[in-house]
């Protein structure tokens, strides 16, 4: 199998959490190169050598990386993308710049190649029983399924995953006509157009990345869906009051988070004040070894889960408010 290293540049203070991020998401083998303990090592241990490379010297100046590998295929390209995504929260919450600039490289892939080679690893796939999910380059033959055509890209949520197929089967089973439903986190808007789809009247879409905006809509008009029905804006729900007024203008039908543990935790008072009466609760992105914790908090905050789904070492609830 080819692999694809992963850099995330950061400080020694973002070792933790950009660690923790990368853990959240199934990724446990990884490669820290910190600037200060390399610098200390050098300067404490001179005892020890009589001769030190210059390139050594000169690494000693290199920023504080992270590195960790993924699999060179489509479920290493929807990991890159959640990576991408889980950093940009980061940075957000990260208002002093503590942790560094948390920018990602690549070591075999470049970044204007990413569209061409998404075509090599993703084709359309059918997902329950009422969803196909394919890249716009392929053909199929007519159906009576539903079709959503999406444009791979940098943005998370193509339906490979497997907590985007976890919520996809949820929204099959839960969403109504009628509904209203607000997707927190939306990457490429997947699970909120596929909601309209589906049949719910209107859609509420938010994400960290101001580039999920163009991206969702470049989605949803490929599927016929107009702005009439579908809002999608760019913020942080935790700390932009505006944004959280303009959310919670009115009350949601379902709300959906594929996310990672933390931010699903701290999203929770935000979806309790937006859920109707009887609304529906639908999240992903919960490694397994984080379902305690969001179990806890699901119940702290008042929710009960009414369905727990698994798919390889991921978890989605579909849960209500007791």
């Amino acid at each position: 199998m080819d692999w694809i290293q992963v850099t995330i540049y950061t400080t020694s203070a973002g070792i933790e959490p950009v660690s923790g991020r990368l853990y959240q998401l199934g990724i446990t083998g990884i490669e820290i190169e910190d600037e200060a303990d390399f610098k200390d090592f050098l300067e404490n241990n001179k005892d020890c050598w009589d001769y030190v490379d210059d390139e050594l010297l000169t690494a000693k100046h290199k920023e504080t990386c992270i590195k960790a590998y993924i699999s060179d295929n489509q479920f290493g390209y929807e990991m890159l993308a959640a990576i991408n995504a889980s950093m940009m929260d980061l940075r957000e919450y990260d208002k002093d710049g503590e942790f560094g600039r948390l920018d990602i490289s690549t070591g075999n892939i470049k970044e204007e190649d990413w569209a061409h080679n998404w075509r090599k690893y993703f084709h359309t796939m059918e997902i329950g029983d009422r969803l196909i999910v394919k890249p716009f380059w392929e053909n199929i033959e007519k159906t009576d399924k539903t079709v959503f055509e999406i444009n791979p890209g940098m943005t998370f949520g193509t339906g490979s995953h497997h907590t985007t197929r976890l919520c996809l089967e949820e929204i099959e089973s839960t969403v109504k006509p009628g509904d209203v439903v607000l997707d927190l986190g939306c990457g490429s808007g997947i699970l909120s157009i596929v909601s309209l789809q589906f049949g719910a009247k209107s859609a509420f879409a938010v994400d960290i990345d101001p580039n999920a905006v163009d991206i969702a809509y470049d989605n949803a008009k490929r599927n016929g869906i107009d702005r009439e029905s579908y809002t999608v804006k760019a913020g942080n729900i935790l700390s932009d009051d505006a944004l959280q007024n303009e959310i919670l203008a009115q009350k949601y039908d379902v709300v959906l988070t594929n996310i990672v543990a933390d931010v699903i935790i701290a999203v929770l008072p935000f979806v309790k004040r937006a859920l109707n009466s009887g609304g529906i609760f639908i999240t992903s992105g919960i490694i397994e070894d984080r379902i305690g914790d969001v179990k806890d908090a699901l119940s702290e905050n008042g929710f009960e889960i009414l369905k727990e789904n698994h798919s390889a070492d991921w978890v989605e609830f579909k849960c209500h408010i007791m």
